[in-house]
């Protein structure tokens, strides 16, 4: 990524942490809004970058299996990029992340419509969600980086006004931790994650990476990505990861739901070890050219699996590099699709005098 760095970049390093920040220009909004690019860098290396626009992770640096740092994450150079992409790219998505159907749900029985901007339903928060906002940022004494943004009563046909703070953690054990909170002064209902597409080599497809899932249980979906509310097991199915296997490996099978999806974009409900907090979700590894290996730990009941399916060498990324199909794969912890339509779902419901918190952890190695 080509960045011209300020002058007086750095933010703050703080000598106690290891974990430093610097702060540089991104550009301006149609608006003229300024956009800030932060840089969090670890005392092994591993890098960080992260735009408020968005929240998006620009960049993803981590060590191969000889050491070498490659970005292991799809983005643009610019923001323009981001500002005209339709691929969420590395963003943090909300008020609801995936897909409520028909953008219609009730709350204590009054019904809401939320724009519909992906067919006949609502995804990823709107038209213009959470990661098409400018969020505000704060270096804090621990060396982390948290983003905060206040949405308010009727944004995207969303109730009440939530106020929601992302923070990004870069550990010296090589994980990238995002936590997650809001309050709201009105009922409503709150999904967030983020939107990375990772490609543990760097290039080409992502076909061959080994994917476990720490999943006994999907949930099927309609023609328009709706869960049907069934809970389908994966035994004997294309969605059995649960030893590792390569999405190239089934992908293209004459499967009903494969074919729906174009290959995997689905949700997985994840088994949870009773008095675990950070559960193992899933585990990517990539045998062949880089030895990377991605772990993701979460407290969330879901994760989205999607292998970049719609991706069609029309978008142009960093070093224009064109990502085409099934360049990147996504892994988004989460509630399940369309939960405020499905009452045996676990609720997505935020009330006021209550916290929304959840915690996902990336966590990086190589062999």
């Amino acid at each position: 990524m080509k960045l011209r760095f300020l002058t007086l970049a750095l933010l703050t390093s703080f000598a106690m942490y290891a974990t430093t920040i610097q702060k540089s220009d991104f550009g301006k909004t149609a608006d003229g809004t300024a956009v800030s690019l932060y840089t969090l860098t670890n005392s092994k290396g591993m890098e960080a970058r992260i735009i408020t626009y968005g929240g998006a992770i620009v960049s993803l640096k981590t060590p191969d299996r000889t050491g070498k740092m490659g970005d292991v994450v799809l983005g643009y150079d610019n923001l323009a990029g981001y500002t005209g992409g339709k691929a969420f790219f590395g963003a943090l998505v909300g008020r609801y992340a995936n897909r409520i159907a028909h953008g219609q749900f009730s709350i204590d029985g009054k019904p809401y419509n939320v724009p519909k901007n992906d067919g006949e339903n609502a995804l990823h928060g709107g038209v213009r969600g959470f990661d098409k906002r400018v969020w505000t940022a704060r270096a804090l004494p621990d060396g982390a980086l948290e983003l905060t943004y206040v949405s308010q009563d009727g944004e995207e046909g969303y109730p009440g006004k939530l106020t929601a703070s992302v923070t990004y953690t870069l550990t010296d054990q090589n994980a990238l931790r995002i936590h997650y909170a809001a309050v709201a002064d009105k009922p409503t209902v709150v999904n967030l994650t983020n939107h990375s597409y990772f490609n543990l080599k760097g290039d080409g497809d992502i076909l061959g990476h080994l994917v476990t899932l720490n999943a006994d249980v999907f949930t099927p979906v309609d023609a328009g990505l709706i869960p049907t509310g069934e809970l389908k097991s994966v035994d004997g199915t294309p969605f059995d990861f649960r030893r590792a296997r390569t999405p190239g490996e089934r992908i293209n099978q004459a499967d009903e739901q494969l074919k729906i999806g174009k290959g995997y974009d689905h949700n997985w409900i994840l088994n949870r070890t009773p008095g675990v907090s950070l559960g193992l979700a899933a585990r990517v590894e990539e045998a062949g050219v880089s030895g990377r290996i991605m772990e993701i730990y979460t407290d969330q009941p879901g994760i989205q699996f999607y292998t970049g399916n719609f991706l069609d060498g029309s978008e142009k990324g960093k070093d224009g590099k064109v990502y085409n199909h099934r360049s990147g794969f996504c892994f988004e912890t989460q509630h399940y699709p369309d939960s405020p339509n499905h009452p045996k779902f676990p609720s997505t419901l935020l009330r006021p005098g209550q916290k929304y918190e959840t915690t996902t952890e990336f966590r990086f190695s190589a062999k």
